[in-house]
């Protein structure tokens, strides 16, 4: 299949330039593995001591003293409701069993992880962060429903880190809410393996490192407060009305499928829409910091909304940050983009973003990654193969991604037919294999691309050689 690497469709010649760079580096992070690239920094000063005074902004009042205790009103409303409910269910006894095999007694509908945890020591207790009820992701703090299977997870785990940077996006979010009263769109943690971020409507404010301290402020103060992770079901009408007032939040609730469960997560005077799960309370969170700002589009369309993403990193103490901080401004030394210029080996011109220009020094590093790379590809029996850069979105329509990948790929008319430049090479390989009867004596066929790869990256996403709109990869397929 398709090769997803961290890179996200990245030139296979920079893995080569940053190999050693990464590795030099990699000593300094605390994370999970998949997590070291310092290359998606957005700049130098997004990491450097910012001001004690914000930039003034006048604060949406209205919104502050309306709109957020309606909500917290809705909420409220419900999970009394469903807390009655919960109530006149039978508690019968339940069999929770441990990873080691242990098993823990238990209630239905009453016994929490975060009470199984208690029972196995009070620094578990202190420390997990979420927990998995038959391999699905569950609050510590919801009650369980039947004879499970139960794991715990702290923030050594990726789950765990998962889980808490994920809620550091709400106490983000609650400070940016509080702080302007804007429209929040989404906070997830970030698909890069470190940190989060949280997008909101602003108007005409560009946020930047002025305004860090007193985000930073609004988080350390969510976090004094050890507000509780509170979690309601909610249907698709209570939804609407309860975030009538956010367009963005409208738009997803509309879009989510008659069946759906939605649930709404409350931390303080945050209530947000979330599928969750998410850690006990906020003081799990120790360590805070902002990292940079940048533009967004709404669903990344650059026709919708310009939205402000900020993004923050977390930690459980503050010596992990510390370290984080450290890792980041030795990462700054090692910025390919500036190394690539000062070396000659490439650069990116705005009449082509996203496509970079290999220099003759470069060429040669490229060259050579690619020599290596075949020579490998003939001693594990691979054949290497040329397929075309267009083809017709029938193909597409075939392979599913008209359906599901369309948005990211460069469509065009051709005598009033619709072609799209190759995201990946899976299709045409299938092609190569359909053209003819195989036999069963052909196989393993071994087929190796080296073809251009077009993606329509928005451009707020584009980031030196590790987020591209054109680049070639060692692609290849079984």
């Amino acid at each position: 299949s398709d090769k997803k690497n961290l890179f996200n469709g990245n030139s296979i010649c920079s893995l080569m330039l940053l190999r050693l760079t990464a590795l030099s580096i990699r000593r300094y992070a605390t994370f999970s593995s998949s997590s070291y690239l310092p290359f998606r920094l957005a700049s130098a000063s997004s990491f450097c001591t910012v001001p004690s005074m914000a930039a003034n902004h006048p604060k949406d009042e209205v919104y502050l003293t309306t709109v957020i205790p309606k909500r917290i009103e809705l909420f409220e409303q419900i999970q009394a409701n469903q807390l009655e409910k919960l109530k006149s269910l039978p508690h019968d006894p339940i069999k929770i069993t441990l990873p080691d095999g242990n098993v823990k007694d238990g209630k239905k509908w009453e016994t929490t992880p975060m009470d199984v945890a208690g029972q196995i020591s009070k620094g578990l207790a202190n420390s997990a962060l979420i927990s998995a009820v038959n391999d699905e992701l569950w609050d510590m703090s919801r009650p369980l429903e039947g004879d499970c299977k139960l794991e715990l997870f702290k923030f050594d785990s990726d789950k765990g880190r998962d889980t808490l940077w994920h809620s550091s996006a709400h106490i983000l979010g609650q400070a940016l809410e509080q702080e302007y009263g804007c429209q929040l769109c989404i906070g997830p943690c970030t698909t890069r393996g470190e940190g989060f971020y949280y997008d909101a409507f602003y108007g005409d404010l560009g946020l930047n490192d002025n305004h860090f301290p007193n985000i930073e402020a609004g988080a350390a103060k969510a976090a004094r407060e050890a507000q509780p992770f509170e979690r309601i079901e909610v249907t698709k009408d209570q939804a609407l009305e309860m975030f009538s007032d956010n367009q963005f939040k409208v738009e997803i609730i509309k879009d989510l499928p008659a069946e759906k469960t939605i649930t709404v997560y409350r931390c303080g005077p945050l209530v947000d829409l979330c599928r969750g799960p998410h850690i006990p309370n906020t003081s799990f969170v120790k360590a805070f910091k902002c990292l940079r700002a940048s533009s967004a589009y709404w669903r990344g369309s650059k026709d919708r909304e310009s939205l402000q993403r900020v993004y923050g990193i977390s930690y459980p103490d503050q010596k992990q940050l510390k370290k984080y901080l450290q890792f980041l401004e030795e990462a700054k030394k090692y910025d390919h983009r500036l190394l690539g210029q000062k070396q000659e080996l490439f650069f990116c011109h705005q009449l082509s973003p996203g496509s970079w220009f290999f220099l003759p020094l470069g060429t040669r590093v490229y060259n050579k990654l690619m020599e290596f790379i075949k020579e490998q590809y003939w001693k594990r029996g691979y054949t290497e193969v040329i397929t075309p850069n267009m083809y017709n979105m029938n193909l597409w329509e075939t392979s599913g991604h008209a359906a599901n990948y369309k948005e990211n790929m460069f469509t065009f008319d051709i005598e009033k037919q619709e072609f799209g430049l190759k995201p990946m090479n899976c299709p045409g390989h299938c092609l190569m294999f359909q053209h003819r009867v195989r036999s069963y004596r052909e196989l393993p066929i071994r087929l190796a691309d080296f073809g251009v790869l077009h993606r329509n990256e928005a451009s707020g996403a584009l980031s030196g050689l590790t987020r591209v709109r054109r680049f070639q990869q060692d692609d290849a397929h079984i």
